[in-house]
């Protein structure tokens, strides 16, 4: 059976494929093997130029061929790597041989080939490859989508600012509020969880077999490699990788940063998982409408039927983007002594989580841009809940030392139909000043929202 989108096994390289189109480079296990490239070159050109006599600084032109590895690294070298790998059955030493078979064309390189991977443990390669893959999809897709989606947020806030709105707390009739305010409040919690994800240094350590420099201080004692080490970690790419340098290790980088990224991405998920069901339950109610699309078809059975699908798409797989980005952040930072392996597995799975999620946050920008407010819906809803100003009558009557104020107005209102009439009558029978009568006699559900409006443009 030949592989294509619908003999996919995961949905995210089947129905889903040109959806994510962006991610598969960065998370693929191409994208693995191109940063582990990357990694190995950074090492191997850092090292001709610690001046050790027996290799020498590298020559403008083999520097540039090696640059020229990384920078057009293609499908067919990670095909290359993957035959190297059916002999090795060691992904890392294929990528180690790969490199080297590049060289034998060029003498300069061949006679310094055992410097590719000299003096490093698999891990070397793999943490940093790791997290070079994830600052790539966190840089270039996940936080960009979520920038987006906080834009669109905020132009609905702005735009919905004086959109009276029923509240419902409970599921029951609440004090009144506006569309744009609800959206708001959206809109800074994703902010500052945004702000959180970016926050999350990314650290690579690069310092042998369970973290002690062992076969490099074997090899030159006198050389400082954990500064060398930090300037390779720490040097921006190309000549060097751009994270943070990671002291302390075993064989294996801790995890704890990843678990600390996967958190936070987990956290804007359930963010959007709030507001995807509470715009859901907008629909219902019928505070949004959607936009049509000609031909699209809501039911098989009912022709009325326009669903909110995308908002159900988007809680959907946002369930799936934190499942997996919560057993990452639980299992990763536990290692069995100096090395076990359940780590690499697992690892190879961050790309779906990113996948669930990116996939989400385009459902809900595609949903976002087919809601249209319907006002008369959200009128009739207020106009129908008189009983809401219950609040602000009882409060000023307190204001003024009416006994028993909120026991008056919850005899009046609790569990009945209120009408505009009613409340009026109890007003113009309360001993307050006649200005504060007048007041709250102007007082509607839909005028009744306090600062709103101004909260919601604020953002």
């Amino acid at each position: 059976m030949s592989f294509s989108t619908v003999s996919a096994l995961s949905p995210l390289d089947g129905r889903y494929a040109a959806k994510l189109a962006a991610l598969r480079p960065l998370m693929s296990e191409q994208g693995y093997m191109h940063r582990r490239v990357q990694v190995e070159v950074a090492w191997f050109i850092a090292l001709s130029d610690c001046g050790f006599a027996e290799f020498k600084p590298l020559t403008g032109g083999a520097r540039k061929y090696l640059m020229g590895l990384v920078s057009h690294f293609s499908e067919a070298d990670a095909l290359a790597i993957k035959d190297i790998e059916k002999t090795t059955n060691h992904d890392v030493k294929a990528v180690e041989y790969w490199i080297k078979s590049k060289f034998e064309a060029r003498p300069e390189l061949l006679a310094a080939a055992e410097f590719v991977h000299f003096a490093c443990t698999s891990e070397d390669i793999n943490n940093t490859s790791h997290a070079l893959q994830i600052q790539a999809a966190r840089d270039t897709v996940v936080l960009p989508a979520i920038d987006g989606l906080i834009a669109k947020l905020r132009e609905m806030a702005h735009q919905f600012a004086d959109v009276s709105m029923l509240s419902r707390t409970h599921g029951q009739t609440a004090s009144p509020t506006t569309v744009g305010k609800e959206i708001a409040n959206v809109a800074v919690r994703l902010t500052k969880a945004r702000a959180q994800i970016a926050a999350v240094q990314l650290l690579g350590k690069m310092n042998g077999a369970v973290g002690n420099y062992n076969a490099h201080l074997a090899a030159w004692p006198e050389f400082d490699w954990e500064a060398f080490s930090r300037k390779v970690v720490e040097t921006p790419a190309p000549l060097g990788l751009g994270l943070s340098f990671q002291p302390y290790s075993i064989q294996i980088e801790p995890h704890d940063y990843m678990a600390e990224l996967f958190d936070a991405v987990a956290r804007v998920n359930t963010i959007l998982v709030d507001f995807s069901r509470d715009i859901w339950g907008y629909v219902s109610l019928g505070y949004f409408k959607q936009r049509l699309k000609k031909g699209e078809i809501g039911s098989s059975t009912m022709p009325h039927k326009v669903n909110p699908i995308d908002f159900e798409n988007a809680e959907g797989n946002l369930g799936l983007a934190n499942a997996v980005l919560r057993h990452l952040s639980e299992k990763l930072p536990i290692s069995r002594w100096q090395r076990d392996l359940t780590d690499s597995t697992v690892l190879r799975n961050i790309g779906v989580a990113f996948g669930y999620a990116t996939l989400a946050y385009a459902s809900l920008a595609t949903g976002l841009g087919k809601l249209e407010i319907n006002q008369e819906a959200l009128a009739d809803d207020l106009e129908a809940s008189w009983e809401v100003l219950a609040e602000p009558i009882q409060t000023v009557m307190r204001r003024f030392g009416v006994q028993g104020a909120y026991e008056q107005l919850k005899e009046v209102t609790r569990g009945k139909t209120v009408t505009a009439e009613a409340l009026h009558g109890l007003i113009r029978s309360l001993a307050i000043p006649e200005e504060e009568k007048t007041r709250l006699l102007a007082m509607t559900p839909a005028s009744y929202t306090g600062k709103a409006a101004e909260l919601a443009r604020r953002i």
